[in-house]
Formats: C-alpha cells, sequence, structure tokens
C-alpha cells in the first residue's frame, strides 16, 4: 500500500511486515525506513567511484558498533528487486544492484550510508 503522509508530503510505501518505508532522495528506486532521518546528502565525493550518496540516522540500525546485519532492511531491499553483490562485500558495506544501477550501503550503529556508484566503478 502507498500513502503520502499529509504533513510532510513524503511518499511511504507500508510492507506487508508493518513497517514502513520511504523513498531515497538519491534514487527513488531505494526505499529507506520511515523512521530514518536524512542527515545529509553527499554529491561530491572525493571517491570517483561514487555518483551521489546520502547519510541517515535510524537507531540501533547496526547494532553496537554496526556489527550486526540490518536482515529487515535487507530484506526489502531485496523484496523490491535489490540483488545482493555478496562477492562484493567490504567489512560495514554491502553493494546491490537492480537493473544497471549498484548501490554501496554501509552500516553503522545508529546510522547508514547509501552511495549510488558510477557506472564504472571498480569496486
Amino acid at each position: 500500500m502507498v500513502t503520502i503522509n499529509p504533513v510532510y508530503k513524503r511518499l511511504y510505501i507500508v510492507s506487508s511486515r508493518g513497517t514502513d518505508y520511504g523513498v531515497s532522495s538519491i534514487n527513488a528506486e531505494i526505499p529507506i525506513p520511515k523512521n530514518a532521518k536524512e542527515i545529509e546528502v553527499i554529491t561530491n565525493s572525493n571517491n570517483p567511484n561514487i555518483k551521489i550518496g546520502a547519510k541517515y540516522e535510524l537507531d540501533n540500525i547496526g547494532g553496537e558498533q554496526g556489527l550486526y546485519r540490518p536482515d529487515s532492511y535487507f530484506n526489502k531491499l531485496s523484496d523490491d528487486g535489490w540483488i545482493e553483490l555478496e562477492d562484493k562485500r567490504l567489512g560495514h558495506v554491502q553493494f546491490f544492484e537492480k537493473k544497471d544501477t549498484v548501490i554501496a550501503i554501509e552500516i553503522h550503529e545508529d546510522s547508514f550510508d547509501i552511495h549510488e556508484m558510477n557506472k564504472d566503478a571498480k569496486f
């Protein structure tokens, strides 16, 4: 079900599991937990592989020191057609692909970063 919050005029997607999701400001194909707060958009990265990125705050998304995988969020990405590139995983950074777009998600204790990679990115 899709709803629009009239106060914030933000699109939310309600999953069958009861968790609400909105969409990322950097790419509308990327679901973001509704209770995550965007704190920064990264438009100019020193990393030549990154096209654009965003940082979100979300209490305890990665558990203590970001050591735990947020399975419910990653399941939502999978449900929406994102395929995890498990062979590209680098510690706290997981890569997902949908169509011809690759994103990197870096998990921290109370925040996460999403980066859309350039088409010719080397990772």
